[in-house]
């Protein structure tokens, strides 16, 4: 089944977004390794040598199709990095993050599992994207963790925190088949997910105070 539901004969960049839209889904149910260009190329109803001229190979479609679509965990740190916003803001931001696109088209469910599958069978795209994305991600996480707690400098409780935040948010992603199977209705349509989307931070925001209380009582 195609992605689109474009004329057999497309041309510019009709032809580039058709590729990109064969791609994400032939990638995100093959992998990169059994997905062969020309079955991208069928899948897109586009001829063959559309693929060099717009992405120059495989590895360059594939890196197309990683990035475009949904673009990059850095994109959200804008979400919850700015000082002026609250606790419960930053944290209503950067779980914003996570359940929009979840509300989204087949296209970005689509991008949501090759994303999932590049962290479970990694190419070079994915020590790439820990270096640019994630790291710079959680730095900004710990920075407003600091800054919460009024400390110049993160430890590794903080981290250990950050990543446990975050965790609440990467398992919409990682455990969402598992959630349709066992409890389809808190994770199905944008009010469940909205809910979902309150409840993490209110989740969030009790592990940030039992970490604040864990902090006084060593000082105290």
């Amino acid at each position: 089944m195609r992605t689109t539901h474009l004329p057999a004969r497309v041309d510019g960049e009709e032809s580039r977004l058709r590729l990109l839209h064969a791609a994400v889904q032939c990638f995100a149910e093959h992998g990169y390794s059994k997905t062969s260009t020309r079955q991208i190329a069928n899948e897109a109803g586009v001829n063959i040598a559309a693929i060099s001229y717009y992405f120059g190979d495989k590895a360059g479609l594939y890196r197309a199709a990683f990035t475009e679509p949904m673009g990059s965990p850095k994109d959200d740190i804008a979400l919850f990095d700015s000082e002026s916003l609250t606790l419960e803001q930053a944290l209503q931001g950067l779980y914003f993050g996570f359940i929009e696109p979840l509300k989204q088209n087949v296209l970005v469910q689509q991008c949501i599992r090759l994303h999932m599958r590049e962290m479970v069978e990694p190419t070079d795209l994915w020590e790439e994207e820990v270096n640019q994305d994630i790291k710079p991600y959680l730095a900004a996480l710990t920075k407003l963790l600091c800054r919460h707690y009024g400390v110049k400098k993160s430890d590794d409780d903080i981290v250990r925190l950050a990543l446990a935040i975050v965790a609440l948010g990467v398992h919409m992603y990682v455990g969402r088949e598992l959630s349709l199977k066992l409890h389809p209705r808190i994770v199905t349509g944008a009010k469940a997910l909205d809910t979902m989307g309150q409840r993490l931070v209110m989740y969030a925001h009790a592990m940030i105070d039992a970490e604040g209380a864990r902090r006084a009582a060593a000082v105290a």
